[in-house]
């Protein structure tokens, strides 16, 4: 579905402050892949997802999405197929409209072309998606969403982008500004979501346990490389110990990054 052929990214280029982001990333995203993506703090996650999402446009290569040369494409256009979900649970949703509205911008978006208007019919097509998350939301259709809590909004960003049918979902560490509990729910409920829908996805985490229990496939990226792609029974026995030893077996040197190797649970 994806294709990434020796992106690199630079900012600053030519000035005292350049940097390189990204290294010649080669990376093939099949259709219903769901890849988790560890890596200390400046190995290039997010670049690499604003890079694919078209944030920002790489500083070298081509990225090609359904064999369509995507690489100039604007953010706004990759929009279209491509969903996003941030670490702020606010980023998801309007705060100044109600849920049933903010439901139904998802379904105009996901519904091209379909003239559709919010009715009895539509509110209890709702109620059925919104039963989904098991929260009660689906009795406060009307209310405001500034009045939800940030576990609250998540989820629904995450059922409202499902909802928008993309052919790929990016989520940027879209648990990490939750409490345990709400981040165990919201990480059960993307599982569930796109296993069930069959989904493409994509999911950076900074805990190596989640990366390892969640997905079919685990890239590790490390300065702007992706230095482990890990899949099938070798990903279905990997431990966090074997992780790092991994890593350690390619790179010849220790992972010192202290949140990484404290994400046991």
């Amino acid at each position: 579905m994806i294709r990434l052929e020796n992106i690199t990214k630079v900012f600053n280029q030519g000035t005292v402050n350049e940097t390189t982001a990204l290294r010649g990333i080669n990376l093939h995203v099949r259709e219903g892949d769901f890849i988790t993506i560890v890596g200390s703090n400046g190995a290039g996650k997010t670049t690499l997802f604003n890079t694919i999402a078209g944030t920002y446009f790489p500083t070298g290569g081509e990225i090609y999405f359904n064999n369509i040369n995507v690489t100039k494409m604007p953010e706004y256009k990759r929009a279209k197929f491509i969903g996003r979900i941030f670490q702020d649970p606010l980023l998801g949703t309007a705060s100044n409209m109600s849920l049933e509205d903010n439901m139904m911008i998802c379904y105009k978006k996901g519904f091209k072309g379909l003239k559709i208007s919010l009715n009895n019919k539509m509110r209890e097509k709702f109620r059925e998606e919104l039963k989904l998350l098991d929260m009660g939301l689906e009795d406060r259709m009307e209310h405001n969403l500034q009045l939800f809590s940030g576990g609250q909004r998540q989820a629904l960003t995450l059922l409202m982008t499902v909802i928008s049918h993309p052919d790929l979902i990016l989520l940027d560490e879209h648990t990490a500004a939750l409490d345990p509990k709400n981040a165990a729910l919201i990480l059960d409920l993307t599982d569930r979501f796109i296993t069930e829908k069959k989904l493409t996805a994509m999911m950076i985490t900074h805990n190596m346990s989640h990366a390892i229990k969640y997905g079919n496939r685990i890239l590790m990226m490390h300065k702007g490389e992706i230095v482990l792609d890990i899949e099938g029974e070798e990903k279905k026995n990997l431990t966090v110990d074997g992780l790092v030893k991994k890593f350690y077996d390619v790179k010849h040197e220790e992972l010192t990054n202290d949140e990484l190797l404290m994400s046991h649970e």
